[in-house]
């Protein structure tokens, strides 16, 4: 893969420069790993239970509004701090090095229905190696949406809005789902049989996240079962709109790129920070947004040092900037309402077939790529 696009020239040499500078940052951030990281993310465990504890006590008042709106509201927190502050990263190896069981990628499992190691096939594996090349990152539309011009439309995109919304609702189910690859069965690419070991793990733990949510927790409440089944569910639900949200804004607004499989071929490893950056965004936003968001508000960060504790993106993200700057790549970033519009107008957008262009346009040009301010 090489870069040769007039407005932005990067020959080979700056191409593996660059991926240098990166791997120096990279280098800089593990050697200073410590204490500081460990207590952060100790304390973001020891938030993420007490609103649990706090939701869990509420619900216990009732169907009053204000006490059982707080409850949901807890519940809500507590569940988006474990998948996307602990579970996500954690998963990711990156706070390995601590040599802690309870922090381990190997051991961890978190609150949603997905077993923890499909989500590691489908997400750190396939994702994370092939990132935005079609036909090899199955994360582009999730096997089920038109999320870039080059997926050949088809009349079932016309529902695209739909499914989309339908995924965001079901985001945990989704997710669990997505490694089945069940676009492939139906292709006739995979057979049914090899989906067994796959169905029983799915069964398995989708059924422990059932019971838990929607039948001991409840049942515990005594009389209160009803409210306590409906808040379980409402924070599952925002948990599922949160997730999907922050996760499509920094993969598909305006200006992301996507890359042909030819292209990368015998890819190197500066090839590979391009291709990372140019194929993700951030979203702009204060400290609280960031930790609830995971710290994948910073996208690009994460997906140039996906086993870096995701606290230490905000403090290398200038430098990542500075860098863009100085090869003359884009840094898309924007605040989430923007990235948010940017994703639904493509959704909607992709739903109805491309307009034929007299030439075709390239994947991976950077003239595609459009800087959006912070």
């Amino acid at each position: 893969m090489t870069f040769t696009n007039s407005a932005v020239p990067l020959t080979d040499e700056q191409v593996e420069e660059l991926g240098r500078e990166l791997d120096a940052i990279r280098q800089r951030i593990v050697d200073d790993l410590g204490e500081t990281d460990r207590k952060y993310i100790y304390d973001i465990v020891k938030w993420q239970r007490g609103f649990e504890v706090a939701g869990r006590a509420s619900l216990f008042l009732g169907w009053l509004p204000p006490f059982w709106l707080g409850g949901v509201a807890a519940l809500s927190v507590s569940k988006i701090l474990d998948n996307m502050e602990i579970g996500h990263n954690v998963m990711h190896g990156q706070y390995d090095w601590m040599r802690d069981p309870n922090m381990n990628s190997k051991m961890f499992e978190w609150d949603t229905v997905c077993p923890a190691e499909q989500w590691k096939d489908s997400h750190n594996y396939m994702h994370h190696t092939f990132t935005n090349i079609l036909g090899k990152d199955r994360d582009i539309g999730y096997g089920i949406l038109r999320m870039e011009e080059q997926q050949k439309w088809n009349p079932y995109y016309l529902g695209n809005p739909v499914w989309a919304f339908l995924l965001m609702v079901l985001f945990e189910w989704g997710v669990m789902l997505h490694d089945l690859e069940i676009e492939r069965v139906v292709g006739g690419e995979k057979q049914v049989q090899e989906l067994k070991p796959l169905l029983r793990q799915q069964w398995r733990k989708a059924g422990r996240q059932v019971l838990k949510d929607y039948v001991l927790f409840p049942a515990l409440s005594g009389p209160l079962f009803l409210p306590t089944l409906a808040a379980n569910a409402t924070a599952n639900l925002v948990r599922n709109l949160w997730a999907f949200s922050i996760i499509f804004c920094g993969h598909f607004p305006t200006g992301v790129a996507v890359f042909s499989q030819e292209e990368t071929e015998d890819e190197t490893r500066g090839q590979w920070y391009v291709r990372q950056m140019m194929g993700s965004a951030n979203i702009t936003g204060g400290k609280l947004f960031h930790i609830m968001s995971g710290n994948l508000s910073h996208q690009i960060e994460h997906h140039l040092f996906p086993d870096l504790p995701a606290r230490r993106y905000p403090e290398i993200a200038p430098e990542v900037r500075a860098l863009c700057e100085k090869y003359g790549l884009p840094y898309n970033t924007g605040p989430f309402r923007k990235q948010l519009g940017s994703v639904w107008g493509k959704i909607f957008k992709l739903a109805l077939p491309t307009r034929h262009r007299t030439a075709p346009v390239p994947t991976a040009t950077v003239e595609q790529q459009v800087p959006v301010a912070a």
